[in-house]
């Protein structure tokens, strides 16, 4: 397969629901064989030409186009959230899903099945359950899956946001490879470009729709780091920035946070299918704590069980065995809006939580439901999200929905705080709102647990805890 010529010329995008265009008017071509990295902040549309050179804007993705994007060669879609992509039950069936509708041989399908897998590092049985996987582990698959048709346009979005670093190193050693090897023209979009930039032929940055950059890497870092960072590009180089200090009336709970104890939780996941069932051993004699006014960061590769050990402090998913300590009655065991009033859940998947129809009535839901006053508007401002409140929380893009997830589970003001991976997708101005609103909520007195990859927040915890194979090592 040789590499992909694609053009924009005065594309326009409006998603469904949206008054205005995200993107407008615009001209950008990508020349065959070359790797590209796609940067800018939060919302600036960088997702949104993904789509369109994959052909799922006006089909998947409802809206209006104005304008045209020519491609002369197939596509490979890695999406931003991989759990939207999922299409099998297990892990080689998802492999294969794509190479079977090349019509390709069965041995020739299988041997890329497992080449794919080899590639990105995911060294399951090919019969394991894609629901036994982690974030990390499903963007893996969904990547292995995306090598595996062997694309001349190779579009990956975010490719690397939920790995742990020694991961996201070998995932972009083997997709780098992979793309020169082919010649595939290659469009990546990242946030932490720092590891991807010396790999790159171009960098291109979006602001608003617009393209704000064009040049190449070495001149990149050279001349634009002052505009890059006034347009939340996180510069390689440069100091992480300072979390906004966040109104104390806006997270300080009724009651402090309790202390909460992990011990020796078991917790085993069964996955229940026509050819029968298995069991997932996702955690396995875990013993750790919560502690009040403080924040306590769960790290390990992944698939290590971080996601896991928060969903069961949340309450959310009851131990095979063990005890969760230090709230009575037990998470668990609460009705949906006794657990709401004690403890806010910022999911992995953001969209896994949104109940309402616009932005503004998913930030008041649960307040509202709990009879508990709430900022709508200045809380939107904080988030940069004051200009979405009347969208549809499904039409914004994956940064915009992590922030989004943020305040509809914690604007309430909970005494527990539990968030996974709240980072992901965002630039240097939204990272500092999130971060900002973690530690004014642990400094008013609430406990505080965060799941992450992110090096940068795992600095300002107080307390970090080590997960491997669902152990607590340290």
């Amino acid at each position: 397969m040789t590499g992909a010529h694609a053009r924009f010329c005065g594309f326009g995008w409006r998603p469904l629901g949206r008054r205005d265009e995200v993107i407008s008017g615009l001209d950008l071509s990508f020349s065959p064989g070359e790797i590209v990295l796609l940067a800018g902040g939060s919302g600036a549309g960088k997702s949104t030409l993904l789509r369109a050179l994959a052909g799922l804007l006006g089909e998947a993705v409802p809206g209006d186009q104005t304008g045209t994007v020519e491609v002369d060669a197939p596509s490979g879609l890695l999406l931003q959230n991989p759990a939207d992509s999922l299409v099998a039950a297990t892990i080689g069936r998802e492999v294969a899903f794509g190479p079977e509708n090349l019509a390709l041989p069965r041995e020739e399908i299988w041997r890329r099945v497992h080449d794919g897998l080899a590639r990105v590092g995911l060294r399951y049985d090919v019969q394991r359950p894609t629901s036994a996987l982690s974030g990390g582990e499903l963007q893996r698959l969904a990547l292995a899956g995306v090598l595996a048709i062997r694309p001349g346009l190779l579009l990956l979005d975010e490719p690397t946001s939920m790995l742990d670093d020694d991961t996201a190193e070998h995932v972009r050693h083997c997709v780098l490879q992979a793309a020169r090897a082919a010649g595939a023209t290659t469009v990546v979009v990242e946030h932490r470009i720092g590891p991807w930039l010396p790999h790159c032929d171009r960098v291109v940055v979006l602001e608003r729709g617009e393209v704000i950059a064009d040049t190449t890497p070495a001149v990149f870092t050279a001349d634009h780091t002052r505009r890059m960072l006034d347009a939340g590009v996180w510069m390689p180089g440069v100091p992480d920035p300072s979390p906004v200090t966040v109104d104390a009336a806006w997270v300080t709970p009724a009651q402090p946070g309790p202390q909460l104890r992990a011990e020796s939780v078991q917790l085993d996941l069964r996955v229940r299918s026509l050819q029968g069932s298995t069991t997932h051993r996702a955690l396995d004699r875990a013993s750790t704590t919560l502690l009040p006014g403080r924040v306590t960061a769960l790290v390990g590769p992944s698939g290590a069980g971080k996601s896991t050990l928060l969903a069961v402090f949340a309450g959310l998913l009851p131990p095979t065995s063990g005890t969760i300590e230090g709230a009575e009655p037990p998470f668990a065991r609460r009705r949906s809006k006794a657990l709401a009033a004690a403890a806010g859940f910022v999911p992995q998947n953001p969209e896994h939580g949104f109940l309402r129809t616009t932005v503004r009535d998913e930030v008041a839901c649960t307040a509202t439901a709990l009879g508990r006053s709430v900022d709508v508007d200045g809380l939107l401002e904080l988030m940069r999200l004051d200009h979405l409140a009347g969208a549809n929380p499904f039409q914004l893009s994956g940064g915009e929905q992590r922030r989004l997830a943020v305040l509809a589970a914690l604007a309430h003001r909970p005494g527990v705080v539990l968030l996974d991976e709240p980072t992901v997708g965002q630039d240097r101005h939204t990272w500092a709102a999130v971060t900002g609103w973690a530690l004014a909520a642990r400094d008013a007195g609430a406990t505080v647990g965060v799941a992450t990859h992110d090096g940068s927040v795992v600095r300002r915890a107080d307390t970090v805890i080590q997960l491997k194979a669902g152990e607590v090592v340290g």
